[in-house]
């Protein structure tokens, strides 16, 4: 069986130092979409966190972001034009300071750009407003994407992957997990369209296929040879009586993905690297009606069979050697996200054997080691933090703030309800 400690060769001839993955998060700390000295910082304090490091996700297009942001200068950072370039090479260089990988994630969040909706502007998904498709959780409209558009956005992937390539990265993720818009068009509660784009399960996969088609056509022609490629997923979209696919839907995209297109690796967004089929995708969202646990198979092992070469990286919880140890006999690579919040040197000392070195609260000592973005101490030390992080409390005297994304204020105009 694998060891953490051990090298990891993908397909196309990249070598990772370690089975340790830093996955995406949000740093909460660009301005008007570009990386700032905050976001460079950060990074570089990370850049021993996982033989693989990815970015937060990076919008591709204008109308793909900022998604998750309450304010400028707390912001998600964007992709879709050369001019973030010059920040970019430096977050690139920040990544591969301690000799590891430095992978960009590229996403268009869809529904979910709640900053332009701050702004007045329109906020797009695959079905909205137009037909008849509302969403009663956005405290704002959304509107059906056109053709035209659509087609627009799938090469908004091409260019964010030919300036991933130029700003110095060893790859790039496509996003299409927790909600997003790729997501949102393989969901059959999001994606009421009857064109190409929408209908059967077939045509619901035609947005992810056209996404990752354009970006291999970008790999294979402006690449070096060893560029990575992979695709996260949610392995489920259950929520109540909102059903948008279950793990027979997704594993039919990733063998449809995995068989025409030769990515290095799927990642799969999971809140426990263990979790089985029926278990929440997201947080605290309700758990799936007991139908639709069919396998007592944990997602890692049920997606290996479409894997056709590709790696698997699994998430969730992994906050120990033995939690870790257990992941990897489940995947190829284990992905830490809280954990290196707090402590990004938490890899490192598991593989050197100082386990009892690891800090396992955040302090305000901590938080200045750590370089965490002003964004991140927001989100995590308010009064109503939506996602726990041990020691929170101890950061409290930090904050700046944002009290939860409940108070955040929409213009009331056309756009908002």
């Amino acid at each position: 069986m694998a060891k953490l400690n051990d090298s990891l060769t993908f397909r196309h001839g990249a070598t990772v130092n370690n089975r340790f993955v830093q996955p995406p998060m949000l740093t909460n700390s660009g301005e008007d979409g570009y990386a700032t000295e905050d976001t460079i910082n950060y990074y570089k304090a990370h850049s021993k966190s996982g033989g693989m490091i990815i970015t937060e996700y990076m919008y591709v297009t204008e109308n793909g972001g900022p998604a998750i942001t309450w304010k400028r200068g707390r912001e998600q950072l964007a992709v879709y034009d050369d001019k973030f370039i010059p920040q970019l090479k430096k977050v690139a260089e920040a990544m591969k300071s301690s000799g590891n990988k430095a992978i960009m994630q590229i996403a268009h969040t869809g529904r979910e750009a709640n900053y332009r909706a701050m702004q007045g502007k329109k906020v797009y998904a695959p079905t909205g407003l137009e037909d008849g498709l509302d969403f009663p959780f956005l405290p704002y409209k959304v509107h059906t994407l056109s053709d035209e558009q659509i087609r627009e956005i799938i090469d908004g992937f091409a260019q964010a992957t030919r300036r991933a390539i130029v700003a110095g990265f060893d790859g790039v993720e496509i996003h299409g997990a927790n909600h997003y818009l790729i997501q949102q068009f393989v969901s059959a509660y999001s994606n009421r369209r009857t064109d190409h784009w929408g209908g059967s399960v077939e045509k619901r996969m035609n947005f992810p296929l056209a996404v990752v088609k354009a970006v291999m056509d970008v790999v294979k022609e402006e690449a070096p040879d060893d560029f990575i490629v992979g695709y996260r997923i949610s392995p489920e979209e259950i929520h109540g009586k909102n059903i948008g696919y279950t793990w027979h839907e997704s594993t039919q995209l990733i063998d449809e993905i995995t068989k025409n297109y030769d990515l290095d690796y799927i990642h799969l967004s999971m809140p426990q690297y263990n979790a089985k089929p029926g278990d929440a995708m997201l947080l605290d969202m309700d758990k799936a009606d007991s139908k639709f646990k069919d396998s007592d198979k944990p997602f890692a092992t049920l997606f290996k069979p479409v894997l056709n070469g590709a790696k698997e990286i699994i998430v969730g919880g992994i906050n120990d050697r033995e939690k870790a140890e257990d992941a990897l006999s489940l995947a190829d690579l284990v992905a830490v996200g809280r954990e290196n919040i707090i402590d990004p040197l938490f890899a490192e000392k598991i593989l050197n054997g100082e386990d009892d070195q690891i800090v396992k609260e955040i302090t305000v000592d901590q938080v200045k080691k750590n370089h965490m973005t002003q964004g991140l101490i927001d989100v995590y030390s308010g009064p109503k933090a939506v996602i726990p992080l041990a020691g929170a409390e101890n950061i409290k005297s930090l904050h700046q703030g944002f009290g939860g994304w409940s108070e955040m204020k929409y213009p009331q105009n056309d756009e908002v309800k």
